[in-house]
């Protein structure tokens, strides 16, 4: 029987979810939100405070936390990978991606 600890899904739309302390790689997390809850095994060891996959991320598609866009995936993402600057291409903020 594994384990189960808790990660935040911060709107019902988004696409990771933050873990709420250090956790090792191959544990059992409930992401939750709400009513939507989604029980994930992660791949890598994750920090407090950083984002996971809560579903397969294709490379280019838009990574959404608090509902919002927050980058696109440099690299196909799988379930339960550490989602950060190593797969993730951040949008805001960027003139060279204006117009």
């Amino acid at each position: 029987m594994s384990q189960s600890f808790s990660a935040v899904l911060m709107n019902e739309n988004d696409n990771v979810a933050t873990v709420l302390a250090d956790l090792e790689a191959q544990i059992i997390v409930t992401a939750s939100y709400g009513d939507r809850k989604l029980n994930v095994k992660l791949l890598q060891s994750i920090p407090f405070g950083h984002k996971f996959a809560v579903g397969l991320i294709k490379k280019g598609e838009k990574i959404y936390k608090y509902g919002e866009i927050i980058g696109v995936a440099s690299s196909d993402i799988a379930t339960g990978e550490h989602v950060h600057v190593h797969n993730l291409e951040g949008t805001r903020g960027r003139g060279d991606l204006n117009g």
